[in-house]
């Protein structure tokens, strides 16, 4: 194994022979982090790809996210170092799961999460994020959504829109896995944190948070935020960032366990492999990519 150093020098380099940008999710690992040109959370990700002048595309975090950016950026590259690594989350929905859910409720629009794949997104009228799903879902003009795939975002859209939600049942493996004894105990732990959860998050760890927020509203939240200490209710992987944007602020986990082993699979050596051999790649065919994108327009039009 290389010296980070050295291996972090050589991927800076390949970087800048390609012509590559480096994207990382917040919930990548600390050294990942670092390497990138841009972290953020899905949504931030998905502008800076849409955006990007770059030929290739490093993209660290898990398949969707790649798809997405390829679907952004027809032309340039985009590699997935990790080219397992998966969300389940999305793969708890199938195209054709969407398009019978379709057929029996016509009127409904079809509100898709990011986190699906290209063929769901094409089957789809707009996209959101955990960002601005409410404001998405209230864009639509139907009085009836199928919001697809996360049931725990789907309920808590509903507490903010008369429309009719039809949450898919679609979850989160380490959202989902939080519990209210779990956000009861850290309480008694830190009396003074605020508790700050995911929106993928069940219904009575919602209830039970002071803040509910996306990964990088988390973050915004933490530094502005006049009070010291924090927990934290989300992937784990935040917290290094948390450490470089807020010093001076205490963060604990809700839980130390919220790993996602699929966003832990990159490693600096990854990035310097795909970089060097240019592949994994991810690509969509023309007739998904054209659908899928246009759901995914409207959403950043918002």
């Amino acid at each position: 194994m290389q010296k980070p150093q050295l291996l972090v020098n050589q991927i800076r380099a390949l970087a800048r022979d390609r012509n590559a940008v480096i994207l990382a999710h917040n919930y990548q690992t600390g050294p990942v982090q670092d390497i990138a040109d841009y972290v953020g959370d899905s949504l931030e990700l998905a502008r800076a790809a849409a955006s990007t002048q770059a030929d290739t595309i490093v993209f660290c975090g898990v398949n969707f996210m790649a798809e997405t950016a390829a679907i952004l950026s027809p032309g340039r590259t985009v590699l997935l170092p990790a080219g397992d690594a998966c969300c389940p989350m999305a793969d708890m929905i199938t195209a054709e799961e969407l398009k019978s859910t379709r057929s029996r409720f016509p009127e409904a629009a079809v509100v898709c999460y990011v986190n699906t794949t290209a063929e769901v997104k094409a089957e789809s009228d707009i996209c959101c994020t955990s960002a601005n799903a409410i404001k998405v879902v209230e864009s639509v003009n139907a009085e009836q959504v199928i919001f697809i795939p996360d049931r725990n975002l789907a309920r808590y859209v509903a507490r903010f829109t008369k429309k009719e939600i039809l949450p898919w049942e679609g979850y989160c493996i380490v959202h989902d896995r939080f519990t209210r004894e779990e956000v009861l105990t850290s309480r008694n732990r830190h009396p003074d944190a605020e508790v700050i959860v995911h929106p993928e998050c069940r219904p009575e760890v919602i209830d039970l948070s002071d803040q509910v927020l996306s990964t990088s509203g988390m973050i915004r939240r933490v530094c502005d935020s006049p009070a010291r200490e924090f927990i934290i209710g989300t992937e784990v992987g935040i917290l290094h960032r948390m450490r470089q944007e807020c010093p001076g602020k205490t963060c604990y986990p809700l839980s130390p366990e919220a790993v996602c082993v699929n966003m832990k699979k990159t490693t600096l050596e990854k990035v310097y492999l795909a970089l060097s051999r240019m592949e994994p790649r991810i690509t969509v065919t023309d007739p998904v990519a054209t659908r899928a994108r246009a759901a995914i327009n409207r959403m950043l039009k918002l």
